[in-house]
């Protein structure tokens, strides 16, 4: 998969980043060193294009996943990350995802169907990627969500559902709701900054 890789510290978690709908592997560079400069950031370009737009899997129709492609693009993104441990010496076991919308909801899935496959999240706008889901056992995972009640991609029942279904399988998650839309803002990657300060 096309990626860029910053090392930083060994001591710390390694940031994987992941873009929003037609975006890049360069677009959350900037988030990642807002919320840890020292970090080591593994940040991934998405293998599908959809109209000439990156994207981390297939989808029928906004809101509708093609739930066979995204459980394919789940395991590519975990043995991808898993390969690029070896490659760049780090321990895949520290591995916190940072994802923007399409980011947010691969991440979300790599939590739902893969044990052991983060450390951690931060899902910026994320929906539930898959209802039918059997989850791992999450816990002492923690995980952050960011959402916007004014949000037109992801209704705000939608992001509490996510969330219901996290903790219920004994994620440690922390919810941060804003007034507005399907953006990222500053006081929402700030409060992100604040909580992986603590978790972390």
């Amino acid at each position: 998969m096309k990626h860029t890789y910053q090392q930083g510290h060994e001591d710390k978690p390694v940031l994987l980043m992941l873009h929003g709908t037609g975006g890049t592997e360069h677009d959350l560079l900037s988030v990642a060193s807002m919320i840890d400069k020292e970090a080591s950031v593994l940040s991934v370009r998405g293998n599908v294009s959809e109209n000439g737009m990156t994207r981390y899997f297939k989808r029928h129709a906004p809101g509708i996943l093609d739930q066979e492609d995204l459980a394919y693009r789940t395991d590519e993104l975990f043995e991808f990350i898993k390969q690029a441990a070896d490659d760049y010496g780090f321990d895949p076991s520290r591995v916190v995802a940072v994802g923007y919308s399409n980011g947010a909801n691969i991440a979300a899935n790599l939590l739902l169907k893969i044990k052991g496959s983060l450390a951690g999240a931060i899902l910026y706008h994320p929906m539930i990627p898959n209802k039918d889901a059997v989850v791992p056992d999450l816990s002492n995972v923690p995980v952050f969500i960011g959402a916007g009640i004014n949000d037109q991609m992801v209704p705000m029942d939608e992001t509490e559902k996510l969330r219901d279904i996290l903790q219920e399988n004994g994620a440690e998650v922390s919810m941060k709701v804003e007034t507005n839309g399907h953006q990222l803002t500053g006081t929402e990657i700030d409060a992100s900054r604040e909580w992986y300060e603590q978790s972390f």
